[in-house]
């Protein structure tokens, strides 16, 4: 592939360094609910803030349909529809501990044939200038990326199975099936509290196994 649909593994090195954003802030501002928030997310922001599930969901987190499942995503809030963790000075609060997908932007995720590998967004971030290349791992900064990469792509198709599985029920049932879906995997995978002494993906899995 090439141009747009170039895709890439996680150790290339990619056109992408907006260095250090310059005070840009753009794409932490009328998200709509697009950052949509994966169990690891909630477990790092309940590490970061020292919070609960419950109480993320009443401040910066909301939940709103995505492709036919109800799931959690940042909020966004004010005249300028920001990020509720954008500070004053138009910087990231919780940086070290932000969201996958804000680590990923200006790249996309692909899944094919059980991998996953990256994309550039073409256009995505305003800051089109003099970009410096960048190794993904480096730009996505969770270690170790092996196992990170393993969950995404785990948790990728859990979701599409049950989305397929939805989808193939008698119109009847479709309503009840999406809505007990759902409900089954916020409670087990974000409602329920992680314990944040413990390694994340022991915890995953064994919810998984559930």
């Amino acid at each position: 592939m090439s141009g747009a649909n170039e895709l890439f593994e996680s150790y290339k090195n990619v056109k992408i360094g907006c260095h250090d954003c310059k005070g840009c802030s753009d794409c932490c501002r009328g998200m709509g609910n697009s950052i949509i928030l994966d169990p690891f997310d909630f477990y790092e922001l309940e590490t970061g803030l020292q919070c609960t599930p419950q109480e993320l969901l009443l401040g910066q987190v909301e939940l709103n349909v995505h492709e036919g499942l109800i799931l959690p995503n940042l909020k966004m809030a004010g005249e300028e529809e920001q990020c509720m963790f954008l500070n004053a000075q138009g910087r990231c609060g919780i940086h070290g501990f932000r969201p996958g997908l804000c680590r990923l932007f200006p790249l996309g995720r692909n899944y094919e044939d059980g991998k996953l590998s990256y994309f550039i967004l073409q256009d995505a971030c305003q800051s089109t200038k003099d970009k410096t290349k960048v190794k993904i791992i480096h730009w996505i900064d969770i270690t170790p990326m092996e196992k990170y990469e393993r969950f995404l792509t785990d948790w990728h198709y859990f979701l599409k199975d049950v989305r397929e599985k939805n989808a193939a029920l008698p119109k009847t049932q479709w309503e009840s099936g999406v809505k007990n879906a759902s409900m089954n995997i916020l409670q087990n995978f974000y409602l329920n509290p992680y314990d944040c002494k413990r390694d994340f993906y022991e915890q995953f899995y064994e919810r998984m196994k559930l």
